[in-house]
């Protein structure tokens, strides 16, 4: 088994200030959907069912693909072929 590099503090410095820069464009973009779903013509009292249709359609469907995507192997060993259709339907 292969061992673990160790990462050295300012590895582990970029990398936490990369997840805090993804972090933050998450938090403007979900700061704005709701305002996006009005202006898409959703009622305010809609707005609650949109925020969960998501996670709920994202519930039976990611186990099904990635059943799929474990099933699809190439010539370099690994799946993935599903991962770019995973990423394109988010």
């Amino acid at each position: 088994m292969k061992k673990k590099p160790l990462l050295s503090f300012w590895q582990l410095w970029n990398m936490s200030f990369g997840y805090v820069g993804i972090q933050f464009g998450f938090a403007l973009q979900n700061a704005n959907v709701s305002r996006i779903f009005e202006t898409l013509g959703a009622k305010v009292e809609n707005i609650a069912i949109l925020w969960i249709a998501a996670p709920v359609t994202g519930l039976p469907v990611q186990p099904i693909i990635g059943h799929m995507s474990d099933k699809t192997w190439n010539r370099m060993g690994a799946p993935q072929s599903l991962f770019s259709a995973r990423g394109v339907w988010r």
